[in-house]
């Protein structure tokens, strides 16, 4: 049964309408939600925005619950984080402009395509009306996509305003918001709301990785000057790994491999952003394992992800709740953080810790693990950042340098695959227009690692180390997988798109003088099932070649008798 198709849950033909009214915000949001804490219910959802969006029973729990910080966090006042969950088996496939969006996005930042992001501020302050005798509600955007700086940005102006005048205030911020262009990578886009216009740019995959940050774009337009946001998704690192500078290589490591790792933190905000850093770290290589910055005993993956009678997931999990210690003690990686405290100057950094310690519920902050990196420390990176720390270096100058330092070592271990990949590549020459395109030469680990001699990692990184044992174990690891995937994906494609150009520049009504009505016929359904793949898949061809393809074919068919053009024309 379909979750979707039961009573209080319209099929999609029925609500279709009023979607589309909403399809500009449904580009950004799919939905706004508001929790609240109910005495009898605990956490309800009071209202969500657009009225019309579906949520199954199952999701709306999981948002309830991740909305809130648990007790043990003692959040007063305002408090931002992020969390991710699993749409309900049977929600609708991607829709064609995601499709559109992920095909020119970097693969970091494409749409989720089986999870959610909630973006919450969550507010509790003292209030004598209220019967427990405190305000406690949250304000949450749902999007399938990883905007995390934007959306939070977002949430700073319209939060304080909606916990005022509440729900007519939402719903005008939603119809700003159904008013904005959609995201298109590569482009600079300004985004009013409340009064306040955010100017924005979405990255492309085009775009040199470690670019220059986002300029000001023109404003001649607009009667407000724009508050440009530099990105859209990128953390404050240093603030994240400030506790752990020293033990960012194997934090590296164990993403890179997608290890399975839990972060215990003092609060939902400490858990989420360490959780996101710790997944963009491998940037612009995608994290292809499952990832909750936020995480709950209440969460409908929670059985499934503390069972002990199986190996651990594949997941980085973000907790609070110091419950878990006892429940992660089979886990081989677990990073303790507390509030970090300061050794002079300096951050004090923390420890790496036998798994035997993790018992008390009143662990030390340490990383929890018997993990031997493959590569040694960067210590010069380490001096840098402390000496930084010492001489009042901006934070954002410090999460500039340990970006930059990430990109550079993640691209010194992918450039090698890279290169081994495009040589798996057939020749341009060997595409026909005759047969179908030639397959793509299978990955051999072997021939691989035989080529890491002249041009592997050492042509780019100074690090010394193990990296041949560190690529054999990543070719066992999800990211390998998706990476692999993705790539001969694109491949391909490329192929196609090839084949139909080289399709296009030869003489197709020449080859069907001496052929039979069958086989003309025969060709004419090939090259038609080749355009609508071509144009599903929205592959990228030169300038009129589709138009051309399209004269192809029905100069083709206009070769043959009446009663044949009758048919064809007519499907």
């Amino acid at each position: 049964m379909n979750p979707f198709d039961g009573s209080g849950s319209p099929r999609h033909d029925e609500v279709g309408d009023s979607r589309c009214r909403w399809a500009r915000f449904s580009s950004w949001l799919e939905c706004v939600c508001v929790v609240t804490f109910d005495l009898e219910l605990g956490q309800a959802i009071e209202l969500v925005y657009p009225q019309d969006v579906k949520l199954t029973e199952k999701e709306k729990t999981s948002i309830c619950y991740l909305s809130f910080p648990d007790s043990y966090s003692g959040c007063l006042g305002d408090t931002h984080f992020s969390f991710r969950l699993r749409q309900s088996v049977g929600r609708r496939a991607l829709r064609f402009r995601d499709n559109v969006y992920n095909r020119d996005a970097p693969v970091t930042l494409q749409t989720e395509v089986s999870h959610f992001f909630g973006y919450v501020y969550f507010r509790q302050v003292k209030d004598i009306s209220v019967k427990r005798g405190y305000f406690q509600k949250s304000l949450v955007l749902v999007s399938r996509l990883p905007y995390t700086h934007l959306f939070h940005s977002l949430l700073q102006i319209i939060a304080p305003e909606f916990f005022e005048k509440l729900e007519p205030c939402l719903e005008a911020v939603c119809n700003e918001i159904d008013q904005w262009p959609s995201p298109v990578p590569g482009l600079t886009l300004n985004l009013p709301v409340m009064g306040v216009v955010l100017q924005v740019r979405i990255p492309s995959k085009t775009d040199k990785p470690g670019g220059s940050p986002v300029k000001q774009s023109a404003t001649e337009n607009l009667v407000l000057a724009p508050t440009l946001l530099p990105t859209i998704h990128e953390l404050d690192l240093f603030k994240c790994f400030q506790s752990v500078l020293i033990h960012l290589q194997m934090l590296w490591e164990l993403m890179l491999l997608g290890e399975p790792v839990v972060v215990m933190a003092p609060s939902p905000t400490v858990s989420s952003e360490t959780v996101l850093a710790l997944v963009s770290s491998i940037s612009p290589l995608k994290f292809c394992c499952d990832f909750r910055p936020y995480f709950t005993i209440h969460d409908s993956e929670f059985r499934e992800y503390t069972t002990r009678t199986q190996a651990p997931a594949n997941v980085v999990l973000g907790v609070t709740n110091p419950f878990f210690i006892k429940t992660f003690q089979s886990w081989p990686h677990v990073v303790r953080l507390g509030e970090v405290k300061m050794a002079g100057d300096l951050p004090k950094q923390m420890k790496v810790k036998k798994l035997s310690k993790l018992k008390a519920l009143d662990t030390k902050p340490g990383i929890y693990t018997a993990y031997k990196t493959f590569l040694h420390k960067d210590k010069i990176l380490i001096k840098r950042l402390l000496k930084g720390i010492q001489r009042k270096r901006p934070s954002e100058v410090q999460s500039a340098i340990l970006r930059r330092h990430l990109l550079e070592l993640t691209q010194s271990f992918i450039i090698p695959l890279e290169r081994y990949m495009a040589s798996l590549m057939p020749l341009q020459r060997s595409v026909t227009p005759w047969k179908t395109p030639p397959q793509i030469r299978p990955f051999c680990q072997d021939e691989f690692m035989s080529t890491l001699d002249h041009t592997g990692p050492q042509l780019t990184s100074v690090l010394k180390g193990d990296w041949i044992g560190l690529y054999r174990k990543f070719f066992r690891s999800p990211n390998f997988d998706g990476w692999y995937r993705h790539r001969h994906k694109e491949m391909t494609q490329k192929l196609e798109s090839l084949h139909l150009e080289v399709i296009c520049d030869a003489d197709l009504l020449g080859w069907t003088k001496d052929k039979s009505e069958v086989e003309i016929v025969d060709l004419i359904l090939k090259l038609r099932e080749k355009l609508v793949k071509v144009r599903r898949l929205q592959l990228q061809v030169k300038d009129g070649v589709l138009d051309r393809f399209d004269a192809f074919i029905n100069s083709i068919i206009r070769s043959l008798p009446e009663d044949l053009q009758t048919v064809l024309s007519a499907h």
